[in-house]
């Protein structure tokens, strides 16, 4: 695991994507900008990003109910009566923390561009739980992000509690082009504000 920021008012445990692990550029830059002497972040990783790590062989990912243990046995290690826990994640990351976001230790969850389909898949939308969930989730989502872009994701119908931002020209690391006039910088900017205001006005 990785460690930035002091948990004085909130801790955050951030989940990694499918394919790139705790250390990713992007897990890396966010988790840095999301902590502060207030806010401490966790990154973890999943059993089978932790043996490619170990031997170096690229293996795809563990099945949902063992990234699921995973995480919640991290939940219940980081979990303080007196510090409220929040859960992110990078895509699938994020995906499995919003299965999670029901948890009563759980205060809200983050996702960094969620994957609603596989690409090509738009007829297969992982959204069933996001119909149904209590938690509070907030998505921060590319408008052409090709896992869910703003047209398709809009006609979702979704729970309550789930807050959408759409990050304009973004794609599924939140980037967008050149000509759009906007940076990855600010899109990540909006995102960890919203998120440390969410996290710090809990304990105020």
């Amino acid at each position: 695991m990785l460690t930035d920021g002091n948990a004085g008012r909130a801790r955050i445990l951030f989940a990694h994507g499918a394919g790139a692990p705790m250390d990713s550029d992007f897990m890396a830059d966010v988790a840095q900008r999301l902590a502060s002497d207030d806010i401490e972040v966790v990154r973890f990783e999943f059993p089978y990003m932790q043996k490619r790590r170990e031997d170096g062989k690229r293996r795809p990912p563990d099945r949902q109910p063992k990234l699921l243990e995973h995480f919640q046995h991290l939940i219940a290690a980081n979990s303080q009566d007196d510090i409220p826990l929040y859960l992110a994640g990078k895509s699938m990351g994020g995906r499995m923390a919003t299965m999670l976001a029901d948890l009563p230790e759980v205060s809200g969850c983050f996702v960094f561009g969620y994957p609603f389909y596989a690409p090509g898949k738009q007829d297969k939308p992982r959204t069933e739980h996001l119909q149904t969930t209590t938690g509070s989730i907030s998505i921060f989502q590319g408008t052409r992000d090709p896992m869910g872009k703003q047209a398709v994701v809009c006609d979702y119908a979704l729970a309550g509690g789930i807050e959408l931002h759409w990050l304009e020209d973004g794609d599924h690391d939140l980037k967008p082009r050149k000509a759009s006039g906007l940076t990855q910088q600010q899109h990540l900017e909006y995102a960890v504000a919203r998120c440390q205001q969410i996290c710090l006005s809990t304990t105020l």
